[in-house]
């Protein structure tokens, strides 16, 4: 094809393992499992030959847009045309993972107010912080076992060297996964105090490609916490030193699992209370997936 893909959304990366095997082989499988008038759904599996059988380890679900190579613009992609009763269940599932797309994003809590049910989480949260000694809205108390969300704050720079550049001479998108990967990996296990297994990796979204040269800001922060689950949210931006401005050019979403029962993560202001709902919705979505 003359057409140039590009990967504009990672909708959902599952783990079924928690280790990867260094060495047994490895089998990648791959389809289209959705196209619609630009853009299509990819769905890969990852699977490792072990105790003599192939298992499952990985699942992913990719979006991807065709771009005519000259004008940059959206490129009609070939229609895809299911022949089996299979083949058509898979159709079927890439057309609501698309509407779930839709849906979420239409919902944003930077667009929309929180439901009625995530308004009484947020107020159950400044009650049960609230100071009893004093009778004042700003006297605020952290709960036993709990962890104020600014606290949960790592940080990273990145300079975006040429060596990590894609075909189209922008820096690669799954260098910038691994790189807020591995921060917020760190941000778990110093959140939970022991070595943390990634769970899911979870809508992220290729906002705005990152050009060589640019020095990367990479920010996580423990949104929300369950048990011995942690929701990471990690906020990529390039700063540009001549104009110091900041933009935003990903954010990531991902699920790990703590080896033990972790503090409760409990948000101070309204703006981190957004953050706790969104990291919430994230994660309840990546519990129904799994």
């Amino acid at each position: 094809s003359d057409l140039s893909p590009v990967t504009p959304n990672v909708c959902l990366v599952d783990l079924c393992k928690k280790i990867i095997y260094p060495d047994c082989d490895i089998k990648f499988t791959g389809n289209v499992s959705w196209v619609g008038k630009t853009s299509m759904e990819v769905t890969m599996h990852m699977l490792q030959l072990h105790d003599g059988d192939y298992s499952p380890v990985l699942d992913a679900t990719f979006v991807m847009v065709a771009r005519d190579p000259e004008n940059k613009r959206p490129a009609f992609v070939n229609p895809l045309i299911p022949e089996s009763p299979e083949e058509e269940e898979i159709f079927k599932q890439g057309e609501l993972n698309k509407l779930r797309r839709i849906d979420f994003s239409t919902a944003s809590l930077l667009k929309m107010a929180p439901t009625a049910e995530e308004r009484n989480v947020v107020h159950d949260i400044f009650l049960n912080t609230l100071d009893t000694k004093t009778v004042s809205f700003r006297s605020r108390k952290l709960p036993p076992n709990s962890v104020w969300m600014e606290d949960t704050k790592l940080k990273g720079l990145q300079i975006c060297h040429p060596q990590e550049r894609n075909i189209f001479n922008r820096i690669f998108g799954g260098f910038l996964m691994r790189k807020a990967f591995e921060l917020g990996w760190a941000t778990a296990c110093s959140y939970g105090g022991s070595r943390p297994f990634i769970v899911s990796v979870d809508d992220i979204m290729f906002q705005k490609p990152v050009e060589i040269g640019s020095l990367l800001l990479l920010s996580a922060q423990v949104c929300y916490t369950e048990k011995n689950y942690i929701q990471i949210r990690v906020h990529s931006e390039v700063y540009d030193a001549n104009t110091r401005e900041h933009h935003t050019t990903n954010i990531f979403h991902f699920t790990f699992i703590s080896e033990n029962e972790v503090p409760r993560v409990v948000p101070n202001t309204y703006g981190e209370s957004m953050l706790y709902l969104d990291g919430k919705r994230h994660f309840d979505a990546v519990m129904k997936e799994i």
